[in-house]
């Protein structure tokens, strides 16, 4: 069977970093029947991400990381989501977040440094947690409820964040809150061991359920000023490359369905048929159309990426493309997945089949930022001031 990502590997070097997302992808699948039922980030899976290396792989070589460019970074997720994209999802967001403070110098050298130490020595992870329940999704502007008090030489923050993916598992949270002595929002890293920090079990959704984005809620909890890591950029916001690993997950889901359709359909033979339902016409329009909307959004992006990592001097200006790979990627990834259903037909709802759970998971790409509605406006606005 053909591997559609590996594919996009270009030498040795992606060889070998293909291998590890591979291994994680290879773990994450053997988990997925518990994960699913019982929305749950796998320990196992968490062990071999960390024997892996992948936490660090974002750093810089100079610090003891791989110094992965974008695209490496999109095939590793895209790999690590055939096997289950909750943990592509999850994992993908510290990877990212490191590779954002790597690259953009928005904390204190020193800062910095002590949470590059951490993943380097201990592969630990980190994760913002930005989104509330008042809120809604941080890209929409909204000032968070979350609050930080100053009392001498301390902050007190109280709050609850929602969608904390992989809540129970993070070594360090990267928290907003709004700064009343300030009077602006700020970020703390808060370590998951600080006393008043709790995650309550709250993730029961319909799809990726094995992100296991609880509730973190934070009870009068203490932190010395130097735990005010970073203060909202009055600067517009520059375009962040790194989360197109958004639709490289739902991409790799869609790959995923895509195979397992395949095998379905040359292995399903019905008593009406002399040969397997692959023989049939419809189905192979159905594959066909399967391939040509994996090939562009494969093409769209990850000649982004390649754009993005070989230009840099083009990044400034590449909002409105990095936001067209989200909407196309994942809404054809969606679509994929419909027709890989369509194959399988009533069999594929059962749950002895992976289609459901394809179906299921796949459609969170929609409601991952940014959202359709606001990706069209800007591509509009685009045009219109040209």
């Amino acid at each position: 069977m053909s591997d559609l990502i590996r594919s996009w590997l270009r030498n040795e070097r992606h060889e070998r970093l293909y291998e590890k997302a591979k291994n994680i992808a290879e773990e994450a699948r053997s988990h997925l029947e518990e994960t699913d039922l019982e929305a749950i980030f796998s320990h196992q899976t968490l062990k071999v991400i960390k024997q892996e290396g992948y936490p660090s792989l974002s750093l810089p070589l100079r610090l003891g990381g791989e110094g992965i460019s974008l695209y490496e970074f999109l095939f590793l997720q895209e790999k690590i989501a055939e096997g289950d994209g909750s943990v592509a999802l999850s994992i993908g967001w510290h990877v990212g977040v490191i590779m954002e403070l790597s690259e953009d110098r928005s904390w204190s050298k020193d800062h910095f440094m002590d949470l590059a130490q951490q993943v380097i020595e201990n592969q630990a992870i980190v994760n913002r947690a930005a989104t509330e329940p008042a809120t809604g999704s941080p890209t929409r502007g909204g000032i968070p409820e979350t609050n930080a008090v100053k009392k001498g030489d301390h902050y007190i923050l109280n709050g609850r964040k929602t969608f904390t993916s992989m809540a129970d598992h993070l070594d360090y949270y990267i928290v907003s809150a709004y700064v009343e002595e300030l009077k602006d929002i700020g970020w703390f890293i808060i370590d998951r061991h600080q006393p008043g920090v709790k995650v309550e079990k709250t993730w029961d959704t319909l799809g990726m359920r094995g992100t296991a984005s609880d509730d973190l809620v934070l009870e009068n909890v203490e932190l010395s000023v130097d735990h005010l890591v970073e203060m909202k950029s009055k600067a517009k916001p520059s375009p962040k490359g790194w989360l197109l690993h958004i639709p490289a997950c739902y991409l790799g889901i869609a790959v995923a369905a895509r195979k397992d359709a395949i095998t379905f359909a040359k292995n399903f033979q019905p008593n009406s048929l002399d040969t397997p339902i692959s023989e049939v016409s419809h189905i192979q329009d159905k594959i066909g159309a399967m391939e040509w909307k994996l090939m562009q959004a494969h093409s769209f992006m990850y000649s982004t990426a390649r754009k993005w990592d070989e230009e840099p001097e083009k990044r400034e200006h590449m909002g409105p493309e990095l936001a067209a790979v989200k909407l196309a990627v994942t809404n054809a990834a969606v679509e994929v997945v419909d027709l890989a259903m369509r194959i399988a037909g009533g069999r594929g709802l059962s749950k002895d089949q992976p289609f459901e759970k394809y179906y299921r998971d796949v459609r969170a790409g929609l409601h991952n930022p940014p959202m359709d509605d606001a990706v069209l406006r800007m591509l509009a606005g685009k045009a219109l001031n040209e």
